[in-house]
């Protein structure tokens, strides 16, 4: 197969640029808004290993995206840790032409215990979810009674390994909208990026309607008042984060706010659910089944000119049209199958 490394585009012409690969289903949290206990109980039929990717299948896929222009991977759940030898697949990720960075979305549990490990094996950063600084209100949203020092020392063993950290919080209405400021006291000043995310109408299950959503609006106002803020220019095109900066030179937080805002025009990225589908937007209905393909026995280039296809026809745009008012009832994939 033959690795060009130019960008393929979609129907609106967005460039394929980063590939996020959820490596299991299942997750030691039960926070509401992602998987709620009520719905993933102990009898919910959570994928075989069987029905679960390998990680050769892994590797060859990621190795045809980077042929096609794929820069960045992201490694993520259900909570990608409880993936066993994680560390072994990113070893080989990272061996990929093309590949200029790989991250991983996770809880932090388990990091004390990987995060040195999974830095040898070629890890960049890791972003961290973390919806409460106090640790009721922190047990009430995980659906554990975890308290916040565990995802606390997790971020710690990060760090400590070499890599770069962000902390992402969800922020819903009734929820947890009290602990915007806590959590932004309390990271301000340390080598940590914090992002806030409204909530969104991800999946069937988390109970979403726009009078939950705290707005970026909103939750910047609130540190302003007490930490004054200034607006910061993108890193790079794609950046789903409002950037703002500590005036006092205190650090940097986000605001990823696709509900009041729009950043679909921008979105580089296809999604590689657990059982091998592919997505082409977080609020897909529907995924393209490219382990049943793979399991036929076709070529790499067969494969490559499948995902091609896949990608070129592409014209999701929901969040401009939920924003646009347009009537958008439709079953949606579940978070915990393509990771956020």
């Amino acid at each position: 197969m033959e690795n060009n490394n130019q960008y393929i585009t979609d129907h609106f012409k967005r460039p394929l640029k980063d590939l996020r690969i959820s490596v299991t289903d299942q997750c030691n949290f039960r926070c509401t808004y992602c998987m709620p206990a009520e719905i993933f109980d102990k009898d919910y039929p959570f994928l075989t290993k069987n029905e679960l990717l390998s990680f050769d299948e892994i590797v060859r896929l990621a190795e045809i995206f980077a042929g096609l222009g794929t820069e960045k991977i992201r490694i993520t759940g259900g909570e990608p840790l409880l993936r066993k030898d994680l560390d072994q697949l990113i070893a080989r990720l990272y061996q990929i032409d093309g590949i200029k960075d790989i991250a991983l979305t996770t809880n932090a549990v388990l990091l004390t215990k990987k995060a040195a490990k999974l830095k040898a094996a070629g890890l960049n950063r890791v972003n961290v979810s973390l919806d409460a600084i106090e640790d009721e209100e922190f047990g009430k949203i995980n659906g554990r009674g975890t308290g916040s020092q565990p995802v606390l020392k997790g971020i710690e063993a990060a760090m400590k390994a070499g890599l770069q950290v962000k902390v992402n919080m969800v922020v819903k209405k009734g929820l947890n909208d009290t602990q915007v400021l806590p959590m932004a006291k309390y990271f301000k000043g340390k080598d940590v990026i914090l992002r806030f995310i409204e909530f969104m109408d991800v999946g069937n299950h988390n109970g979403w309607n726009m009078e939950t959503v705290m707005s970026k609006k909103d939750i910047i106002d609130q540190i302003h008042q007490e930490m004054p803020l200034t607006a910061v220019e993108a890193n790079y095109y794609g950046e789903v984060a409002s950037r703002y900066r500590y005036v006092d030179g205190g650090g940097e937080i986000g605001v990823i706010s696709s509900v009041t805002d729009s950043f679909c025009s921008s979105c580089t990225r296809i999604r590689l659910s657990a059982e091998g589908k592919l997505y082409t937007c977080l609020f897909a209905s529907q995924g393209h089944d490219i382990r049943k393909i793979m399991r036929d026995e076709v070529s790499d280039n067969q494969l490559m000119m499948e995902i091609i296809s896949i990608w070129s026809r592409r014209k999701d745009r929901y969040s401009d049209e939920r924003k646009e008012g347009k009537p958008l009832k439709r079953k949606k994939i579940e978070m915990s199958y393509i990771g956020g």
